[in-house]
């Protein structure tokens, strides 16, 4: 986040069935990954940036607002009211939903979403890449693995991720030569058929 950001901002929210169908919207997504990534801003700024007016950015933060996604930062200027994200990130535990059909619908939506965001952000430094050093182009870019694992295995594996990025979050900070860059992670079967007898709460 950027420097006006709190310092006591929690890591991640846990979105209950209410703020992932809040959050499962084109505009509202994008509103929040703003705030996330270039901190407080006013409705009009974000209007701006998303290429939409402030009378869609203010009501579609007041969405996010009921559901503690977003607050207000209180250092506007005169009336414009300036927003924060209420944390770095956020995440969601699938079965969660599992009886509650409008939040499985909204969260298939928002996942969906992030993947083509994702996407989206690859491309973009793909076609940028050749005007950075190369000792940034040999740094970033695309890996992926093939693993055997349990769930248990893949919980951890997870719970070891974060740890790694939490590790390296504020590493380069103060450094000049440091830049913000942007992680993404999605892990999936190699063989996509359920397994016919699998134990799901292992």
């Amino acid at each position: 986040m950027s420097d006006d950001t709190p310092d006591d901002i929690p890591d991640v929210l846990h979105l209950d069935e209410r703020a992932v169908r809040v959050l499962a919207h084109p505009l509202r997504s994008r509103l929040l990954t703003r705030l996330r990534t270039d901190g407080p801003s006013t409705a009009t700024e974000l209007a701006g940036l998303l290429s939409t007016n402030s009378g869609a950015t203010s009501y579609h933060l007041r969405a996010l607002a009921s559901v503690g996604l977003v607050a207000d930062a209180h250092t506007g200027q005169g009336r414009e009211r300036r927003w924060r994200a209420t944390s770095r990130s956020h995440a969601w535990t699938p079965s969660t939903f599992a009886d509650d059909e409008d939040a499985r619908t909204a969260l298939g939506w928002l996942e969906r979403d992030y993947v083509r965001q994702s996407a989206v952000r690859a491309e973009e430094w793909l076609d940028a890449a050749d005007a950075w050093p190369a000792e940034w182009v040999d740094a970033l870019g695309l890996s992926d693995a093939i693993l055997e694992v349990t769930p248990a295995g893949a919980r951890a594996l997870q719970a070891d991720l974060a740890a790694l990025v939490e590790r390296y979050r504020e590493q380069g900070e103060g450094d000049p030569a440091a830049r913000r860059i942007h992680l993404s992670s999605f892990t999936r079967p190699v063989d996509l058929a359920p397994p016919a007898d699998a134990d799901f709460d292992s």
